[in-house]
C-alpha cells in the first residue's frame, strides 16, 4: 500500500511530464500605441511585440475586408506599399504602409496562430494634410499653383492584347518638393489594388530627379480598357487610354497609334491618284 508521502511524491512526478506554465505561452507585449495617426503620402508603422512566439506565425490583418497582409515574414498582397519588418532577433513584428492614403484609415490586426487565436488591434487614422501655420499663406499658393505636369511614358493610346500585362509609368518632375502621394485612377474610379480581380500593383520610388509611380495590372481584359489617370498630389494629371484588343488589329498592337498617323497622308494620296484620272479623261 503506498503511503500519502509516496502518493504526493507520484503526483509531482506526473505534473512535471506536462508543464503548463503559462508564463511560457504567446502573449502580446503591449509597449507600442495602438492609435496611430498618419498623413496622406507618409509612411505609417503599425508595430506588434510578441513575447515566447515559440513555432507560432505571427500575422497582419486588415478588418475591413478580412485580408491578411502578411504572414511571418511574407506579404500576401499586390500592394507594394505594404511590408513587415521583424529583425531576426527582435520580439516585434512592425507593419509598414508607405505612401499612405486615406482609404488605409482603420482597424488592423496582429496575430498570434494559438488556438484559440490572439489578435491585438490597432485602429490607423489618415489626415489629407498637417496643419499649415497661419503666417505662411504664399508658400500654400506657390504649392497650388504649381505649373508641376505628370507624364506617362506610354503612348496617349496603348494597345496590348488581352492576358498580357498593362504596364503605365507615371514621371513626377517635382524635386524640390516631392508629392505626398501617387494614386491612379480607372475611368472615375480609384485604382483597388485588393479587389477580388486581383493582378494589380503598384511601385512607387523617390529619386532625386522626381517621383516615378509604376501601375501594373497582370492578364489584361477588354474590361480592364479605358482612360487611367496619374493623379500626383502637388502636380497636373497625365492620363492615356488603354484598349485591350482579343486578337484583333495585330498592327495596332504592335505599332501604337502610328495607324492614325499613317491615315491622313494614304488619304491625300487616294484623293489625289483619283482628281489626276478625272483630268486624264
Amino acid at each position: 500500500m503506498m503511503d500519502l508521502s509516496e502518493s504526493s511524491l507520484a503526483s509531482v512526478v506526473i505534473s512535471s511530464s506536462k508543464p503548463t506554465r503559462t508564463w511560457d505561452k504567446p502573449y502580446f507585449d503591449d509597449v507600442s500605441p495602438r492609435n496611430v495617426t498618419t498623413i496622406v503620402g507618409q509612411t505609417a508603422e503599425l508595430s506588434c511585440h510578441v513575447k515566447n512566439p515559440g513555432d507560432r506565425t505571427i500575422s497582419w490583418m486588415r478588418k475591413r475586408d478580412l485580408h491578411i497582409l502578411t504572414s511571418s515574414i511574407y506579404t500576401y498582397t499586390g500592394d507594394a506599399r505594404f511590408s513587415v519588418l521583424h529583425p531576426a532577433t527582435s520580439n516585434e513584428w512592425k507593419l509598414k504602409i508607405a505612401y499612405v492614403q486615406q482609404r488605409d484609415a482603420g482597424i488592423y490586426e496582429c496575430q498570434i496562430n494559438t488556438e484559440p487565436k490572439l489578435n491585438l488591434a490597432f485602429i490607423l487614422r489618415v489626415e489629407e494634410s498637417a496643419p499649415v501655420p497661419a503666417t505662411t499663406p504664399t508658400a500654400i499658393h506657390r504649392t497650388f499653383n504649381s505649373a508641376a505636369q505628370a507624364k506617362i511614358k506610354e503612348p496617349e493610346d496603348l494597345y496590348v492584347k488581352k492576358g498580357s500585362t498593362i504596364s503605365l509609368t507615371c514621371l513626377v518632375n517635382v524635386q524640390s518638393i516631392p508629392p505626398n502621394s501617387v494614386s491612379w485612377h480607372h475611368g472615375t474610379s480609384l485604382v483597388d489594388f485588393d479587389s477580388p480581380r486581383g493582378g494589380v500593383s503598384l511601385e512607387t520610388e523617390k529619386t532625386d530627379s522626381g517621383t516615378t509611380s509604376k501601375l501594373l495590372v497582370t492578364q489584361a481584359r477588354v474590361s480592364d480598357s479605358g482612360n487611367y489617370t496619374c493623379v500626383p498630389s502637388n502636380a497636373n494629371p497625365a492620363s492615356v487610354t488603354v484598349h485591350v484588343l482579343n486578337g484583333e488589329h495585330p498592327a495596332a498592337m504592335q505599332h501604337g497609334d502610328t495607324g492614325k498617323s499613317n491615315a491622313a497622308p494614304i488619304f491625300l494620296l487616294a484623293l489625289l491618284t483619283l482628281l489626276m484620272n478625272n483630268l486624264i479623261r
